[in-house]
């Protein structure tokens, strides 16, 4: 006759003989991403497998601003912020028959003298929610003499088991002269990079991966677009 020997820290044998997985025992089994900006639905019943999520939320970051100078003098941009970043561990039980997931765009680029958008928040439920960063500002007038602009500040501190304002402030700028100044650079994000600093006249600078902010325009009398954001993403790893 047969028989059976079965490991009990992973298996485990019903009452009525049936061989059973113990939930939560196999450790990482899929890993689902969201990255295009807007609106999905996550259902726990399409993974009848399914223990624990641990969350992975980051923010969209901001756009920057356009510059358009007079004929003859400057105008120099800061970076927009990165978005900031939350992660969060639930429990299968814990979780809602379906659980919202969003992801925040890159905040838009600004045109003529216009400011940069903000970058849209992510989350996934309200267990792990990330804000995004703030656009680059459009506050440095035309002109030829020495002028700065403050950088925009990081985004508030999210919700999550683990959260942190995440994303870098965007850089200030620096007007020299008529013809020399310094755009400043994106704010970083935890899953991105921030546009770089701008030494001459130029549009703003696109940011790399997810969730940085845009390097700032600069304009010694072309008008320049500011740069989109990063946009955000939501990592979901699935546990069994």
């Amino acid at each position: 006759m047969a028989r059976v020997c079965v490991c009990d820290d992973r298996l485990t044998v019903t009452p009525s003989g049936e061989l059973c997985v113990i939930p939560g025992s196999l450790g990482l089994r899929q890993i689902v991403t969201y990255d295009t900006p807007g609106v999905f639905q996550f259902r726990k019943a399409d993974y009848p497998w399914l223990a624990r999520v641990y969350a992975k939320v980051q923010g969209g970051g901001g756009g920057s601003a356009g510059a358009n100078a007079a004929a003859g003098e400057c105008i120099a941009r800061p970076g927009g912020a990165g978005g900031g970043y939350s992660e969060a561990l639930v429990d299968v039980a814990s979780l809602g028959t379906t659980e919202s997931v969003v992801v925040g765009a890159g905040g838009a680029a600004g045109a003529g003298n216009n400011p940069g958008g903000n970058g849209g928040t992510s989350s996934f439920g309200g267990w792990a929610v990330a804000f995004g960063g703030d656009g680059g500002t459009a506050n440095m007038t035309t002109g030829t003499a020495f002028s700065t602009s403050t950088g925009v500040p990081g985004p508030l501190v999210g919700t999550g088991n683990a959260n942190s304002g995440g994303g870098g402030a965007g850089g200030g700028a620096i007007r020299l002269s008529a013809t020399q100044g310094l755009a400043g650079r994106g704010g970083e994000s935890r899953l991105g990079h921030g546009g770089f600093e701008r030494g001459g006249e130029g549009p703003g600078t696109a940011p790399r991966g997810h969730g940085g902010g845009a390097g700032g325009a600069m304009s010694t009398g072309t008008s320049e677009p500011g740069a989109d954001g990063g946009t955000g993403i939501v990592i979901l790893e699935l546990y069994g």
